[in-house]
């Protein structure tokens, strides 16, 4: 039986702070979160090692934007442990067709080896999930993305929560009432995920951005 969540219910959900999770990619169930943290990665605080500017400056992957949106969803999914389960796939592949769900591929020659993927309301990106199939391809991916969040106007990444390796690449933690706040403002802000195309590599080793 299809759940009663539709993308209506699932927009108005995130614009409120709270987004769904399963407990695996089997259990039909979903659950709503809304953490006591946040977790967040600043759009202008994004910390890449010096390996990792050699490793974008080297350009070693093609990168596209909005181009296997389904392929990213099951990279990130094709893992020992995940809260991605069939019901989240679709709704976020749906979002994807109506234009609110967005994602960022990393390619080697034809092959899908990374990506990143999420959802884009006003001027918030709620990043869901990202996976990596050689060195460094979802950091690189997420170097990307943040710099195409801040040249489209972007005000707010939520990473809903924190891990070691968002941590190492700059992202904190803020209370869920900090985290209210700056949503609320972000929703109104002048943002659009498709404004411009992707940045070249010179324009995310660059600390902050901006086009005319």
């Amino acid at each position: 039986m299809r759940s009663v969540l539709t993308p209506e219910i699932l927009l108005q959900a995130y614009r409120i702070g709270v987004f769904p999770m399963a407990e695996g990619c089997d259990d039909p169930r979903l659950y709503w979160f809304d953490p006591v943290q946040r977790g967040i990665l600043p759009l202008d605080g994004l910390h890449l090692s010096r390996s990792l500017r050699r490793r974008i400056r080297a350009e070693p992957f093609r990168l596209t934007l909005d181009q296997a949106f389904a392929d990213v969803i099951a990279g990130c999914a094709d893992r020992e442990t995940t809260w991605i389960n069939a019901e989240i796939a679709a709704l976020f592949r749906e979002m994807h067709s109506l234009g609110h769900a967005h994602s960022i591929e990393v390619w080697e020659g034809d092959a899908l080896v990374g990506g990143v993927y999420g959802l884009a309301l006003g001027g918030v990106f709620c990043g869901e999930s990202m996976f990596s199939r050689r060195t460094d391809a979802s950091k690189v991916a997420l170097a990307y993305l943040v710099a195409h969040l801040r040249l489209c106007g972007f005000t707010l990444f939520d990473t809903q929560y924190l891990t070691d390796h968002l941590a190492s690449l700059g992202g904190r933690e803020i209370s869920r009432a900090a985290y209210r706040a700056r949503l609320e403002l972000a929703l109104q802000a002048d943002a659009d995920f498709g404004r411009f195309s992707l940045p070249g590599a010179q324009e995310v080793l660059q600390p902050s951005t901006h086009r005319s």
